[in-house]
């Protein structure tokens, strides 16, 4: 599941691509088409992101909310847009930009009410600047929850996924079985500057990279990392791999059903 950064950048791309102008909407799917036909010829009027969702805003008619799962993808191309598959959800089509979706959690058109709605049940976003880490500390300092999971509780903190979870737990040698209660604020202020950025570079790069500059291939002398999931990390899908910092052994397990990875020389408990 894509992780926030990768939302933030969605909405950016779409900002700079429709924005002030007028989109043909279709749904050659089907699932999305009497939405689409209200849509259709409107002005797009802007778009917003929250942790794992995104908000595609049109002139008097509302918002389209997507959250693209475990299986979504948004692709964007120039016009004239070749024809279409029938596993397009929805297509947004300009003058000179064309944009499909496929295979969303959701896809849906929403009113004002029920977007805030959906923002009053997540948690402050690092990369929303309407918001700070203190909503997220009241709820993780009172909690008997591992930090590791409250991180992945979107409810807790919108945005953060596997990726950043780990590496940014390692980054601050922090245990990832530790109960939230058991942080100290200067160890939550620290996590959350650092989130806020990571996950910016994240969106301006468009992939994650979280090793400092000492701990890069070229500083270390070592060879660099090869996963399609992005840059260069400390922990992430390095199962019993050696630790860039200690030399032990990354260990992996199974925690509120996903994989937890960390390095237990680094993140004393």
């Amino acid at each position: 599941m894509p992780e926030g950064h990768t939302i933030h950048r969605l909405a950016a791309d779409h900002r700079d691509r429709f924005a002030g102008r007028p989109v043909r909407v279709s749904s050659p799917q089907g699932k999305f088409s009497d939405s689409a036909a209200l849509l259709d010829g409107r002005t797009f009027t802007g778009v917003d992101a929250h942790g794992k969702h995104l908000f595609l805003g049109f002139e008097d008619a509302g918002w389209v909310h997507i959250h693209l799962g475990l299986f979504g993808k948004l692709g964007f191309g120039t016009t004239p847009a070749p024809p279409p598959t029938d596993t397009v959800r929805l297509r947004l089509v300009t003058d000179g930009h064309h944009a499909d979706l496929r295979g969303p959690t959701t896809c849906a058109l929403i009113t004002d009410p029920e977007k805030r709605a959906i923002h009053d049940r997540l948690g402050p976003d690092p990369l929303r600047t309407d918001e700070d880490g203190e909503r997220a500390w009241r709820r993780i300092s009172r909690s008997r929850i591992t930090v590791a999971a409250l991180l992945m509780d979107q409810k807790v903190i919108a945005g953060v996924g596997n990726v950043y979870r780990a590496e940014v737990l390692f980054r601050h040698g922090i245990d990832p079985y530790r109960l939230g209660r058991d942080l100290t604020r200067a160890e939550w202020d620290a996590v959350w500057a650092d989130l806020v950025v990571l996950m910016r570079e994240g969106v301006r790069n468009n992939r994650i990279d979280t090793v400092r500059p000492e701990h890069m291939p070229e500083a270390m002398g070592r060879l660099p990392r090869v996963d399609d999931h992005g840059g260069e990390v400390y922990v992430y899908r390095r199962a019993r791999q050696a630790c860039h910092i200690c030399g032990g052994e990354i260990r992996t397990a199974d925690l509120a059903a996903r994989n937890l990875f960390w390095c237990p020389g680094c993140q004393r408990a």
